[in-house]
């Protein structure tokens, strides 16, 4: 395991995510030591939070292998900076400022979740011999939170400011109004206080290349140059927003994002088990997962429209039958039902087309073969008051073909025979007789 991660997560979480830790995966021989490394260092102090999320910590135990596994990423990820990140993908704004979240709230979850070595804008409200406040608009880094409106105001000691001679005052550079890009030093959740510095060396590392000190509207994030395009932010939706954004546009998001978080496409990691494996059988994939769920949901259709049929609403019983059809063509349950229903409507055709094909599908189905023989030896009938006497005797034939021991069809033919014979002999004496 990457224990190095596990370090932080330990150091974040606390006893309580230790303890689920060895609980749940104690045959790791990395946690152990982990474990004692907690014990005999200050790895234990924690950072005041005033949420305790067991579920994220049960989570976190559950997956530990996968999460911490050292070699998770496959691919290196790739660096850009905000600005050339904007065409990309869709920036978005904070979600809060979609949403009518009151300011108090707004206020609470910024101070709980905002750390030192985050990255602060504001504009210069003061200045005074020991410094200048900011007052905050936005924040830079990885963090975005809609505090503009909730007047955070920030302590910039002369100390933090670098200056650029012996005998000038750094405090001169500055006027009230300017733009700030500063990083957080101290954080006072409780009086609710905070102090930035200037100094470069405060930035992390992966952000050591940004300015601090003045900065022009152009270096504002730009999900906060994002917000000021919007009218009424409450009035929008998440999606109309997004559907604006060029970068959401872009063909090769998916591939970007991939890139950046360092994964690769052909094997993405995943944090489900059951995807940790390469060789999956057929019945796993989309096409035989779609198809059992077209089954299930088609079977769905067909048991409304039995409760309808048996109600007397043929009308509606057809509706749900042709659904379940258009849900999956090949459901046998759905071609027996309907043909059912077709037959008992007298569309004695359309009930066999429904029965064979079911057939088709499953030839061992009984109902579709039993209804099938009952509707060939009434259709039959149709045909011999009709004096298609060869159609009814294929007919008959074909039910009996179906089922040897159906007795109604054998009957049927051998009184169909009968008559063809008698016809046969009058027309044979007819003609004879009349030739004499």
């Amino acid at each position: 395991m990457n224990k190095d991660l596990m370090r932080q997560s330990v150091g974040y979480h606390g006893p309580t995510l230790l303890s689920l830790l060895k609980s749940e995966q104690y045959e790791n021989a990395d946690i152990h030591s982990v474990s004692a490394e907690f014990l005999k260092t200050a790895l234990h102090h924690r950072r005041d939070r005033r949420i305790d999320n067991i579920a994220i910590q049960q989570f976190i135990a559950r997956k530990a292998d996968l999460l911490f596994a050292p070699l998770w990423k496959s691919t290196t990820s790739t660096e850009l900076n905000d600005e050339e990140t904007e065409d990309y993908y869709a920036i978005m704004p904070p979600l809060e400022q979609l949403m009518e979240v009151p300011n108090d709230d707004k206020r609470q979850y910024f101070f709980r979740d905002i750390e030192r070595g985050d990255i602060v804008i504001g504009r210069v409200s003061s200045i005074r011999d020991f410094g200048f406040f900011m007052t905050l608009i936005s924040l830079g880094g990885d963090l975005r939170r809609d505090i503009e409106s909730l007047e955070i105001t920030a302590l910039c000691p002369v100390r933090d400011v670098p200056s650029h001679g012996k005998h000038e005052d750094p405090l001169s550079y500055f006027q009230v109004g300017d733009l700030i890009r500063a990083v957080l030093k101290d954080v006072d959740r409780y009086h609710e206080r905070l102090a930035v510095t200037l100094n470069p060396s405060a930035l992390p590392t992966h952000l050591s290349h940004w300015k601090l000190g003045v900065i022009s509207g152009e270096d504002l994030p730009a999900y906060y140059r994002c917000n000021l395009t919007l009218g009424n932010p409450v009035a929008e939706t998440y999606d109309k927003i997004l559907y604006r954004t060029l970068g959401f546009a872009n063909p090769s998001t998916v591939e970007y994002l991939l890139g950046k978080l360092g994964i690769s496409e052909i094997e993405s990691p995943s944090l489900m088990r059951g995807l940790q494996s390469k060789n999956f059988v057929g019945d796993d994939y989309a096409a035989a997962l779609r198809k059992k769920q077209s089954a299930s949901w088609a079977l769905k259709c067909v048991k409304a429209g039995v409760e309808h049929f048996k109600a007397g609403r043929h009308v509606d019983a057809m509706n749900e039958y042709n659904k379940a059809l258009e849900i999956d063509s090949n459901n046998v349950e759905s071609l027996v039902a309907r043909g059912a229903l077709y037959a008992t409507k007298g569309s004695l055709n359309k009930a066999i087309s429904d029965f064979d094909l079911a057939l088709e599908t499953c030839p061992t189905h009984r109902n579709a073969k039993k209804y099938l023989c009952q509707t060939l030896v009434e259709r039959g009938g149709q045909l011999e008051e009709e004096e298609k006497l060869a159609n009814a005797e294929n007919c008959y034939k074909k039910a009996l073909k179906l089922d040897e021991t159906f007795s109604e069809a054998e009957e049927a033919l051998q009184k169909l025979r009968k008559h063809m014979q008698v016809i046969y002999w009058v027309q044979y004496y007819a003609y004879n007789f009349t030739a004499v």
